[in-house]
C-alpha cells in the first residue's frame, strides 16, 4: 500500500492506498511542531486505528508547502516506517510542463494538483484548491501548467474579521439562510460565503476569458470546496481526493527509480 501526505499550511492529510483506492484516510495538524518520535507514534497509532500495519506501506510521497516540519516528518517515516519517501520538488518526474516564467516558485500542492486534474479529467483545466489560500491553476489539453491565481482563503478572510476588529466574534463559515443579513453572525457569513463565491466566478470567467481555450473543465477540492462548489455553476466536478490521486500518480511515475531526499538524515 502507499502513503500519500499533504502536508498543507493548516492540516497535514494522510491517504492510505491499495491501488487506485483510497482504503483510509486521517489527519493532524501542521500548525504544531513535532518531534519524528511524536510524529511516527501518532502515524503508527492512526495506522493501527484502521487497520493497517506499518509492514503493509510499500512506499511513501510527500507533497508540502511547509519546510519547517519536513526534516522531523520524513525522518519519522525512515525511522517508524523503514521507508524513504518521494517528495514531490525538484528531480521527480510529474509528466507536465510549467510553462511559466519561473517554475522553481510553484508550490508541490499546485504541481499535484495539476497532475490529478490532467490525469482524472483532462484539460484543458481550472484546478481549484480551497485550502487556507485559495488557488487556481490552469493548465492546456495536454496538461502543461499555463498560468495561476492565489487568493485568502475564506477561513484567512474569516481570521481576519475577528482578529483584526474590535467587536465581530468569531462564528462559524458557513451559507445563511438569506444574503440579506439581519444581526451580527449571519452577516459575515454572508459577506464571507458569498463573497468567496463571487469572487471564484469571476476569476474562473476570467481566466477562462483571457486564455482563450475552450471547453475547459473546472474542477475543485479542498476542505470548503464542495460548500463553495454547490453554490457555483461554474465549477463541474468537486473532488475532495484530488491531491491524493495526484501523489498516487506522481509516485507512480517515480516508483522504479530511487528517492533523492538525502538532505534529510535519520535522527530527532
Amino acid at each position: 500500500m502507499l502513503l500519500a501526505v499533504d502536508v498543507g499550511n493548516t492540516n497535514i492529510a494522510f491517504g492510505v492506498l491499495k491501488g487506485k483506492k483510497i482504503v483510509a484516510s486521517f489527519r493532524m495538524m501542521s500548525q504544531t511542531e513535532h518531534t519524528s518520535d511524536e510524529y511516527g507514534n501518532n502515524l503508527i497509532a492512526m495506522l493501527r486505528n484502521n487497520g493497517i500495519s506499518r509492514d503493509e506501506i510499500d512506499g511513501i510521497i510527500i507533497s508540502s508547502v511547509v519546510p519547517k516540519v519536513m526534516h522531523a516528518l520524513v525522518n519519522s517515516m525512515v525511522k517508524y516506517l523503514g521507508k524513504q519517501p518521494y517528495i514531490v520538488g525538484p528531480g521527480i518526474k510529474t509528466g507536465i510542463k510549467l510553462l511559466i516564467k519561473n517554475p522553481n516558485e510553484v508550490g508541490p500542492d499546485l504541481v499535484t494538483g495539476a497532475v490529478a486534474g490532467q490525469e482524472l479529467y483532462g484539460g484543458p483545466a481550472i484546478i481549484i484548491d480551497f485550502g487556507t489560500a485559495t488557488t487556481y491553476v490552469l493548465i492546456n489539453e495536454q496538461g502543461d501548467f499555463l498560468a495561476g491565481v492565489v487568493s485568502p482563503g475564506i477561513r484567512i478572510s474569516a481570521k481576519a474579521l475577528w482578529q483584526d476588529t474590535a467587536k465581530l466574534p468569531e462564528i462559524e463559515i458557513k451559507k445563511p439562510d438569506s444574503i440579506l443579513g439581519q444581526e451580527t453572525i449571519s452577516s459575515m457569513q454572508a459577506g464571507l460565503v458569498y463573497g468567496q463565491i463571487g469572487q471564484t466566478k469571476y476569476i474562473i470567467n476570467e481566466m477562462k476569458r483571457e486564455s482563450g481555450l475552450k471547453d475547459i473543465k473546472v474542477i475543485a477540492t479542498g476542505g470548503l470546496g464542495r460548500l463553495i462548489s454547490e453554490e457555483c455553476d461554474e465549477i463541474d466536478v468537486y473532488d475532495p481526493n484530488l491531491l491524493i490521486h495526484g501523489l498516487r500518480i506522481i509516485y507512480e511515475k517515480n516508483k522504479k527509480t530511487k528517492p533523492k531526499n538525502d538532505e534529510f538524515e535519520p535522527g530527532v
